[in-house]
């Protein structure tokens, strides 16, 4: 038997729904793709960037709670954001993507100027 994502501390319906749409169907689910493998599922399908989202989701996982991520481990968490983000998120245009494949911007160009 499956268990709902929602009965994992700190996920909601609303991310429920996001992972139902990229796939993944239940907690079991979730917790073997573990948070960047789930995080890139949903980007994949069309899920919007957000990083709140990322950690809350990390935070979940590991049984903490949402705001427990601060100091250091934000600041890894959020480089291995803008990592999954530019891996898995399309370029907003041609010239961006001709841009950073020259080397001119970074492929997370939003992330550096939050």
């Amino acid at each position: 038997m499956s268990t709902p994502i929602s009965s994992i501390r700190n996920l909601g319906p609303a991310m429920e729904d996001a992972c139902a749409r990229a796939g993944i169907a239940c907690a079991e689910d979730l917790r073997a793709l573990g948070t960047d493998g789930a995080y890139a599922k949903l980007l994949n399908s069309g899920h919007k960037p957000h990083f709140i989202a990322y950690y809350v989701l990390e935070m979940a996982l590991q049984g903490r709670p949402w705001n427990d991520c601060r100091g250091e481990e934000k600041a890894r968490l959020r480089a291995r954001f803008d990592t999954l983000k530019a891996a898995h998120t399309p370029k907003s245009n041609v010239m961006d993507a001709f841009l950073d494949e020259m080397g001119v911007i970074p492929a997370n160009r939003e992330a550096h100027s939050l």
